[in-house]
């Protein structure tokens, strides 16, 4: 999955040092990310790349995180060498992108830098927020509300029977290939009810035997996946909720038309039902 990024090392504890002229500089526009992108292979700018152009690059910078000895910083508002090879890029590149690493900094950047962009005002009082020194937070300095990265929890559900599985294509998405049943938990919902409630929603089944499988960051969306095998429980006729899934059907092990990626938690479940593995 994409967050499996060994030998290198993931450091997301907060250590806001200021950047070096060869720290990592992430810099988005709403859906798009600033990389040198030569095949599937990408570079980001380091400060020195951006620093002819950007004399307060060095101060207006956040500290994001570490992988290996290389620190990442979230930049705002820079100018652009006009011939510079660094390019803005659609963020879905970080799906398939290489090196992996990398790849993986980019969506997690991305998903910080929305949480920043959106959280530049208080919602209890309209006060402009402030970053906290000690630890990533924003809090008000009028009525002292306080703001951390947001997480929304999520499940995915591979519904099996006997030597099928169940796989869905989203309605109304650009994503179109293959999936399992997804849907967020509610508030005040436990895990296991939020999977018997999506699979009936979604496809009106009832299921049984859930196992947890594992979980996911999923910097796309903001969320934490988390993974599910359940048995069928009942009757197979499938009733399909179109304003959610286009169509869901059944597939034997070996007429399962995906095929790997390295990206998801959703490939990596259906994979290992379709190789037996599960």
């Amino acid at each position: 999955m994409i967050q499996d990024i060994t030998p290198h090392r993931y450091d997301n504890s907060f250590k806001p040092e200021p950047p070096q002229r060869g720290s990592v500089a992430l810099y988005y526009e709403k859906g798009t990310a600033l990389v040198l992108k030569k095949g599937e292979q990408i570079i980001f700018p380091t400060f020195g790349d951006l620093e002819r152009l950007n004399d307060d690059i060095y101060e207006d910078s956040t500290y994001l995180f570490t992988i290996d000895e290389k620190r990442f910083y979230l930049v705002s508002e820079i100018n652009r060498e006009p011939l510079s090879e660094f390019m803005m890029e659609n963020t879905e590149i970080f799906r398939r992108a290489e090196p992996q690493y990398l790849a993986f900094a980019g969506i997690t950047g991305y998903q910080l830098y929305n949480w920043y962009r959106t959280n530049k005002f208080c919602g209890a009082c309209g006060s402009l927020m402030e970053k906290d020194t000690r630890e990533r937070m924003l809090y008000c300095p009028k009525c002292h509300t306080m703001i951390y990265p947001k997480l929304s929890p999520a499940v995915i559900v591979a519904v099996t029977h006997g030597s099928r599985l169940l796989l869905s294509k989203y309605s109304g998405r650009t994503y179109k290939k293959y999936a399992l049943l997804a849907g967020f938990v509610e508030i005040g919902e436990p895990i296991e009810d939020t999977v018997h409630r999506e699979v009936m929603e979604e496809v009106g089944l009832r299921v049984k035997n859930i196992r947890y499988y594992k979980s996911q960051p999923w910097s796309f969306s903001d969320t934490v996946l988390m993974g599910f095998y359940a048995d069928l429980d009942g009757e197979e006729e499938i009733t399909l909720d179109r304003e959610e899934l286009a169509l869901a059907e059944w597939f034997e092990r070996e007429d399962i038309p995906v095929e790997p990626e390295r990206s998801s938690l959703t490939n990596e479940m259906i994979m290992n039902f379709k190789n037996n593995l599960v």
